[in-house]
């Protein structure tokens, strides 16, 4: 069977809340900032993480290496870290340090670059070693230090981290293969079901994973029960979608239509007006056809 393709899957929003659940017990001592800019110009990093109390150090095994501020760069599974990846992550550093209004407040020293990805780089690994000089650390299941800059630096090969202590991260793939892991992430996600972050993470692995998802049929069962209100307000969102396509297809649809159609959360309400969407000749058509049924 083909794989499904996830071309269209944002990795990234799912990495930003999956960090934060790797980091969760020490959330206090940090800030989290998703895709912070550089300059006035569109340079991104993907994550800053801004230690509150410098002094205090970070347990969790990928943030022992953490100073004052912390930049991360994310490669989705589908994603390659290259030489010229870690040339420009490394640029955003520099930019970053000297990006202030009063000269070397950010100390080199205080800043470390954090790499994150699905496959061993071995071009950049070698690069790395033989022209630069670096030494490569292993220091625990997926976790190296890249030794000898000034910078502290780390690659973290998320296929290769512990399960126990690193599950969330360690599972954001579109390659699940054990259907006792997908077993473990459904059980921990019932823990956390009411949190915005797990909803984040799991939505993204489900989407990615939906063939092993479905091989299991009383896990995907006990998935859709755990997460019931997602899919029926996914169900909504696409509904209101295609009835607002229908209505642009006729003309300009005014925005309080367009507010009202948004705002209904009653599915079966909402197939009704599919139909009328469908039968209007017009946009004044429709709104008259919705008024008279209410």
């Amino acid at each position: 069977m083909d794989k499904p393709r996830t071309h269209a899957l944002q990795w990234h929003p799912a990495f930003y809340a999956d960090i934060q659940i790797e980091l969760e017990e020490e959330a206090g001592l940090l800030v989290f900032e998703n895709e912070h800019q550089l300059g006035t110009k569109p340079k991104e990093i993907d994550v800053l993480i801004v230690k509150k109390e410098v002094e205090v150090p970070i347990r969790k095994n990928i943030g022992r290496i953490f100073r004052k501020h912390n930049i991360v760069e994310y490669k989705s599974p589908t994603d390659y870290l290259s030489i010229d990846d870690f040339y420009k992550v490394y640029g955003y550093a520099c930019f970053y340090k000297a990006d202030t209004a009063r000269a070397d407040s950010i100390k080199i020293h205080d800043i470390t670059i954090t790499f994150v990805c699905h496959r061993y780089p071995r071009s950049l690994i070698r690069y790395l070693t033989d022209e630069i000089g670096y030494q490569i650390t292993r220091v625990e299941d997926g976790i190296y230090y890249i030794i000898g800059d000034k910078i502290p630096i780390q690659l973290i090969l998320t296929k290769e981290l512990s399960e126990n202590h690193n599950l969330w991260l360690k599972n954001l793939t579109d390659n699940l293969e054990d259907p006792e892991m997908v077993n473990r992430l459904i059980e921990q996600y019932a823990k956390h079901k009411e949190n915005s972050l797990y909803k984040s993470v799991m939505n993204l692995i489900v989407r990615a994973n939906q063939e092993k998802f479905k091989e299991v049929k009383a896990m995907c069962e006990a998935l859709e029960e755990l997460m019931k209100d997602e899919l029926e307000a996914k169900k909504v969102e696409g509904i209101t979608e295609t009835i607002l396509d229908l209505l642009f297809e006729l003309g300009s649809v005014p925005e309080l239509l367009q507010s009202e159609i948004m705002k209904q959360k009653n599915p079966e309400i909402l197939k009704q007006w599919v139909k009328y969407a469908a039968r209007a000749d017009t946009v004044e058509a429709f709104e008259q056809k919705i008024r008279k049924a209410e």
